[in-house]
This record gives structure tokens, sequence and C-alpha cells, in this order.
């Protein structure tokens, strides 16, 4: 299992996804009043979503093809995920506080391009296998 590659992006796409939600950017505008924070419930739930379908993807690794779906899912949750992020702060008034929201949001980035690494070395494997059984 560990020996593969796309379960190493994939464990390392989950550890920023659990990452994103321990210094998850608290955005608050002029007056002070939060914005965006991790205990909105949907902002909790593509977390705990894309979390629990990392899970999954890693503990499917002997079907290569269910493990590409979910990893596609975790892909589409994450790029909800950061729409989210993009609108709320682009919503936000102030330009002081522009700089202020923190790396966090770019966590869902890396997390789509790791995932998509993944989906490229299992489709790999699974055009490795089907060639060895044409030549059978």
């Amino acid at each position: 299992m560990f020996q593969r590659i796309q379960t190493l992006y994939t464990i390392i796409s989950l550890i920023f996804t659990l990452g994103l939600y321990l210094w998850f950017p608290e955005m608050s505008d002029e007056e002070g009043t939060v914005v965006l924070n991790k205990n909105q419930p949907l902002i909790l739930g593509l977390l705990a979503g894309s979390a629990v379908l990392h899970v999954l993807a890693l503990m499917n690794f002997k079907k290569r093809q269910r493990q590409f779906v979910l990893n596609r899912l975790t892909i589409i949750l994450n790029f909800v995920l950061l729409g989210v992020f993009v609108y709320r702060s682009l919503t936000l008034s102030g330009e002081s506080l522009l700089s202020m929201k923190g790396i966090g949001v770019l966590f869902p980035a890396i997390s789509i391009v790791l995932l998509a690494m993944a989906n490229k070395a299992i489709k790999r494997d699974e055009d490795l296998v089907k060639s060895v059984d044409r030549i059978r």
C-alpha cells in the first residue's frame, strides 16, 4: 500500500487538508466581525467530506478505479472549498486585511495538485496492468 506513489500523494494531500483545519484563516472585516471561520457548517462539512474521501481512497488501494473516482470527488470538494474561500475573501472590504488572511487559503490548491498527481499515477498503474493482460 505505502510503496505506491499515489498512496503517498494522497497521504500528503490528507495532511494538507487536516492542516487546513488546524491553521484555518479567520477572516474578519474592518469592524472586527468574523466573516469566515472553521466552525461554520459549510466549511466544516467540506473539510470533513474531503478528509473522509481521502481516507476512503486510501483504504481502496486494491481497487484502482474506485480510488481514481474517490480522488476526483475529493478534487471537486476542494475546488468548492477554494471557491468559498475566494468568494469570501473578495467580499471582504478593506485592503489592509487582505494580507492577514493566511497561507491556509492555498492548502486546497496544493491538495488539488497532489490529488491530480495521484490520479495520474493510478492511471499509469491501470495502463500497465491492462498492457500485461494483453500480453497473456
